[in-house]
C-alpha cells in the first residue's frame, strides 16, 4: 500500500466532516456542500478498501490518486474558509460558493469518469491474466506429455531413469522458485524498489542489482521481468541475457543491437552506442563479472533501460544499484522447510529446536538454505545433529553441501588477484557477528602482506565493491585525518565460513592461517595432537574463554607474524608460546567479557622484540609493562575500553624507555583516565596522539610542547576537558586538531596562530567557544574548519584574512553503535 492511499482516505474523511457542518450552516454554498458530502459518502468505502487491501497500485493510477488527493485537500481549505466566513460578508460567500461548485464538478468527474475506467481496466487485466495462466498450464501439460512419449520411444532403461529424474528435478526447481516468490517479502520489496529506479526515474538508463553469491539476485531479476506492470511499461520488449565469466562480446553486442533496434542490420562496433530503438525496451544483463565487458555491451540508446545483475558493484557505469536483502527468519524457515520437508513449515514430527538451529547456521542466505535443506532431506535426527555441529564449526556436512554451496560461491574468490584473495581469507580470523575495527584489519594486512596504507585501502574497497565485505563508516570517518577506528568492516557469516573453508584445506601444520572458527573452552584437539611439530602459520587466531597456564600446550610458530587472542573472561594467562614466535609483528588481545580482564605472564613481552603493533581491548593495565624490555620496533599502541589504573604515570613506568620509537598512541573509551600522564610527552617520536571518548579526562599535561614531531592531536568526546594547554602552540609539525564534542571547552589557546602547519580543526559541538583568539589570522595553512552553525560566524568574519578557508557546518550526529560491542 502506498503512502498516498492512506492520506487520500484521511483527507476524504476530514472533508466529509466539514461538508456535513457546512450543510447545516446558513450560507450560499449549503446546497453544494450537501451534494459533495453525498458524493464523498459514496466513494469513501472504496478508498478505505484500497487503503487496507495491501495491493500496490501501478504508477499511473498512483499519479491519478495523487491528483485526487490534491483536489480533496483543496476542498478542505475551501471548507475551512467557508466555516470561518461570516454571513454578512456576501462577496466572499459568493466567491466561496463558486469554488465549491467547481470542487463538486471535479469530484464527480473523477467518480463518474476516471474511476469507471479503472474498473474496466481491472476487469480486462483479470481476464487477460486468467487466460494467460490457463494457456501456460496447458502448455506445461502438453510439454510433459511429449517428453514422456519421447522417453518411452527412444531411451533405454537406464537412460530413461536418468532423464525422468532430471525432469523431476527441473519440476521441483520450478516449484521451489514459485514457492520462494510466494514466501519472500524481500522479493516484493525488491521489485518495488526496482520499479522506482527503472520505471520511476527516467534519467536512469542503467540500474544494478548487487549481492553476494546465492542471495537471490537472478531470481529477483526474473520476477521483475515477469511483473505485469513492467511488461506493460516496456510493451513486452524485454531481453534477458546471461553474460557469464567468459562471454562472446561480439555476439552479445550483435544480439543486443538487433533487439534494441528491432533490425537485423548489424554494425556492432559503432551502432551499439548510438541510435533510436523502435520502442521502449528493457535489457537485463545477468551474471556480469567484468567492468570492461559491461562497458562494451551496455547500450547508450534513448528509450532503452538496462538492468545489470552482478556480485559486484560498478559505480563507474551504474549510478544506482539495489543491494539484495537477505530473508527474514520466518521466510528462511519456510524456504528451508520447502527444501528439507517439501512444505513451508516445520512438520510436527520434526525436532523444532534442531531445525531452527540448522536454519540459523544457514544465515538467511537463500542458496545455503536450499542446498543444506536438500542435503538433509529424509535423514535421521542423528544425521541432523551431526550436520548442526559441523555447520557450527564451519565444516561441510557432506560432499554435496561442499560441492554445491562452497564451490559455487568460491567462484567469487577464485577470480580475485592473489593479493586480494589472501586478504579476503584473513577475514576468517575474526569472530562472527562482530564489527571489525578497520584499524585492526589494515594493520593485519600490512604486517602479513607487506602492504602500505594506500594498498591496504585499495584492497578493502575492492572487496567491498565485490560484496565480500561491508564497509561501515560513521559520520566523522573517511577523510585524510580520520582514525581508522571510526570505520568498521562487517562480513556475512556465510562468507566468513567460505574464508575458513579455504584456509583449512591443508594439513594443520602447513596452513598459512591457523584459525578457530568459534569460541571453545580449549584449544582444538587437532592442534594439540600436532603440537610436537612446528606450525608454519603466519596468522594465528585463538578464541577461548578463560585460559590458565596449564590450558596452553607447548607450541612453536617460527613463521607467525600476527597473533589474535580473543577471549571472554576476567582473567587470562598469556600463552608461553609467544616466546616461540620470533617473527611476530602484531599482537591483538580482545576481551569480550562484560568486565575488564587481568592479564598474567607479562614476562613474554620481553621476547617480542620485533613487535610493531599492539591492540589491547577491555584489559586492566595494572603492572602490564613492568616486565617489559624496550620494544624498539613498536610503532603503534592502541588501548581500547581499557582500565588504565595509573599504569602510564611516571612513577609507575618510563614509557619513553619502553616505547622509544612509538609513532601512534591511541587511548579510547578509557573512562578511569582523569589526567593524561606527562610521561607520554617524553615519547618524542610520537606523530599521532588520540585520546578519545575518555569521559572523565579533565586535564592535559603542560609539557605537550615536547612532542615536537606530533602531527595529529585527537581529543574527541572528552566532555570534562575545559582548557587546552598553551604548550600545544609550539608544535610546529601539528596539522590536525580534533576537539569535537569537548562540550565544556570555552576557548582556543591565545597563541594558536603559531601553529604554522595546521591544516584542519574539527570543533563540532563546542558551543561554549564564543570568541576566537586574534592570532588565528596567522594560520595561513588552515584550509578546513568543522563547527556548529552558531560558531561558524566567528570564522566567517575572518574570511577576508583567510581566503582559502573552507568552513563546514556540521550536522548533529548522535551515534551509540559502540554499545553493541
Amino acid at each position: 500500500m502506498a503512502v498516498t492511499d492512506f492520506f487520500v482516505g484521511e483527507i476524504a474523511t476530514e472533508l466529509l466532516r466539514m461538508m456535513v457542518q457546512l450543510s447545516t450552516k446558513s450560507c450560499l454554498c449549503k446546497t453544494t456542500a450537501a451534494q459533495i458530502a453525498n458524493s464523498i459518502q459514496q466513494i469513501l468505502p472504496i478508498i478505505e478498501e484500497i487503503k487496507y487491501s495491501g495491493v500496490e497500485l501501478p504508477a499511473h493510477r498512483q499519479f491519478q490518486l495523487d491528483r485526487f488527493s490534491e483536489t480533496l485537500r483543496r476542498g478542505i481549505e475551501i471548507s475551512e474558509k467557508a466555516l470561518q466566513c461570516g454571513r454578512l460578508n456576501i462577496y466572499r460567500n459568493l466567491r466561496l460558493a463558486r469554488k465549491m461548485e467547481k470542487l463538486e464538478k471535479d469530484i464527480c468527474r473523477f467518480i463518474n469518469g476516471t474511476m469507471q475506467a479503472h474498473i474496466l481496466a481491472d476487469v480486462h487485466h483479470m481476464r487477460f491474466q486468467t487466460t494467460e495462466r490457463f494457456d501456460r498450464l496447458e502448455g506445461v501439460l502438453l510439454e510433459r506429455r511429449l517428453e514422456s512419449m519421447k522417453i518411452r520411444a527412444d531411451a533405454s532403461g537406464e537412460e530413461r531413469w536418468w532423464v525422468e529424474e532430471a525432469f523431476k528435478k527441473a519440476e521441483e526447481e520450478e516449484r521451489y522458485e514459485s514457492n520462494f516468490v510466494n514466501i519472500g517479502t524481500g522479493l516484493r520489496v525488491g521489485k518495488r524498489k526496482l520499479k522506482e529506479l527503472v520505471i520511476g526515474k527516467e534519467d536512469l538508463t542503467a540500474v544494478g542489482i548487487s549481492g553476494i553469491g546465492g542471495s537471490g539476485k537472478t531470481t529477483l531479476a526474473r520476477e521483475f521481468c515477469k511483473d505485469p506492470e513492467v511488461r506493460r511499461h516496456f510493451k513486452e520488449r524485454i531481453l534477458f541475457l546471461t553474460v557469464s565469466q567468459s562471454p562472446d562480446v561480439e555476439q552479445l553486442r550483435r544480439t543486443i543491437w538487433e533487439f534494441v533496434m528491432g533490425s537485423d542490420s548489424v554494425n556492432s562496433n559503432n551502432l551499439i552506442l548510438h541510435g533510436r530503438p523502435s520502442n521502449s525496451a528493457l535489457l537485463v544483463l545477468d551474471d556480469v563479472w567484468s567492468i570492461s565487458v559491461l562497458e562494451n555491451v551496455i547500450p547508450n540508446v534513448t528509450g532503452c533501460k538496462t538492468l545489470v545483475v552482478s556480485r559486484f558493484k560498478f559505480p563507474e557505469v551504474l549510478r544506482e544499484t539495489y543491494e539484495v536483502e537477505l530473508l527474514k527468519e520466518s521466510e528462511a524457515i519456510a524456504l528451508f522447510c520447502h527444501s528439507a520437508f517439501g512444505q513451508q513449515s516445520i512438520p510436527l514430527s520434526a525436532n523444532h529446536n534442531l531445525v531452527k538451529q540448522v536454519v540459523n547456521e544457514c544465515k538467511c542466505l537463500p542458496l545455503a538454505l536450499k542446498v543444506i535443506g536438500a542435503s538433509l532431506r529424509g535423514q535421521s535426527e542423528m544425521f541432523w545433529n551431526n550436520a548442526k555441529s559441523r555447520l557450527s564449526r564451519g565444516e561441510p556436512i557432506c560432499e554435496s553441501h561442499e560441492n554445491k554451496l562452497l564451490q559455487r560461491m568460491a567462484i567469487s574468490i577464485e577470480r580475485l588477484s592473489s593479493k586480494v584473495r589472501e586478504c579476503f581469507l584473513d577475514l576468517g580470523c575474526f569472530p562472527e557477528d562482530k564489527r571489525i575495527p578497520l584499524d585492526i584489519l589494515i594493520n593485519v594486512w600490512k604486517e602479513l602482506h607487506d602492504l602500505d596504507d594506500e594498498e591496504a585501502l585499495a584492497v578493502l574497497f575492492e572487496l567491498s565493491q565485490k560484496n565480500l565485505l561491508t564497509l561501515v563508516k560513521d559520520a566523522r570517518g573517511g577523510d585524510i585525518y580520520s582514525s581508522y577506528y571510526e570505520m568498521y568492516v562487517t562480513q556475512h557469516d556465510v562468507l566468513r565460513d567460505l574464508a575458513l573453508h579455504f584456509s583449512c584445506q591443508e594439513n594443520v601444520n602447513d596452513r598459512k592461517r591457523l584459525l578457530m572458527p568459534k569460541s571453545d573452552t580449549e584449544l582444538p584437539k587437532e592442534w594439540l595432537r600436532k603440537s610436537e611439530q612446528p606450525f608454519n602459520a603466519q596468522l594465528v587466531s585463538i578464541h577461548t574463554g578463560e585460559m590458565e597456564e596449564m590450558d596452553w600446550a607447548p607450541m612453536i610458530f617460527p613463521e607467525a607474524k600476527v597473533l589474535i587472542l580473543n577471549f571472554s573472561s576476567s582473567g587470562y594467562f598469556l600463552p608461553s608460546f609467544l616466546c616461540n614466535m620470533p617473527k611476530i609483528r602484531a599482537l591483538i588481545v580482545l576481551n569480550n567479557n562484560a568486565t575488564h580482564a587481568t592479564l598474567t605472564n607479562f614476562s613474554v613481552f620481553s621476547s617480542l622484540v620485533n613487535l610493531r603493533g599492539i591492540w589491547l581491548e577491555k584489559i586492566s593495565m595494572t603492572q602490564l609493562f613492568d616486565a617489559c624490555t624496550p620494544l624498539k620496533h613498536l610503532r603503534k599502541l592502541s588501548l581500547v575500553f581499557c582500565k588504565i589504573n595509573n599504569s602510564l604515570d611516571e612513577w609507575a613506568v618510563d614509557v619513553s624507555q619502553i616505547f622509544p620509537f612509538l609513532f601512534e598512541l591511541k587511548i579510547d573509551h578509557c573512562n578511569d583516565l582523569r589526567k593524561l600522564p606527562s610521561s607520554i610527552c617524553e615519547m618524542q617520536s610520537l606523530k599521532c596522539l588520540s585520546v578519545t571518548n575518555c569521559h572523565n579526562l579533565s586535564q592535559l599535561p603542560t609539557n605537550l610542547w615536547k612532542l615536537k614531531n606530533l602531527q595529529i592531536l585527537r581529543l574527541f568526546a572528552c566532555p570534562l576537558l575545559k582548557t587546552l594547554s598553551p604548550s600545544i602552540c609550539v608544535l610546529s609539525c601539528l596539522k590536525y586538531i580534533d576537539i569535537s564534542q569537548c562540550v565544556y571547552l570555552t576557548s582556543l589557546p591565545e597563541e594558536i596562530g603559531k601553529l604554522t602547519s595546521l591544516e584542519k580543526i574539527d570543533m563540532r559541538e563546542c558551543s561554549l567557544i564564543r570568541r576566537l583568539p586574534r592570532s588565528v589570522v596567522s594560520l595561513q595553512s588552515l584550509c578546513h574548519v568543522i563547527c556548529e552553525e552558531d560558531v561558524s560566524w566567528l570564522w566567517e568574519d575572518l574570511k577576508s584574512h583567510m581566503p582559502n578557508l573552507y568552513i563546514q557546518v556540521a550536522e548533529k550526529c548522535f551515534n551509540l553503535d559502540w554499545l553493541k560491542e
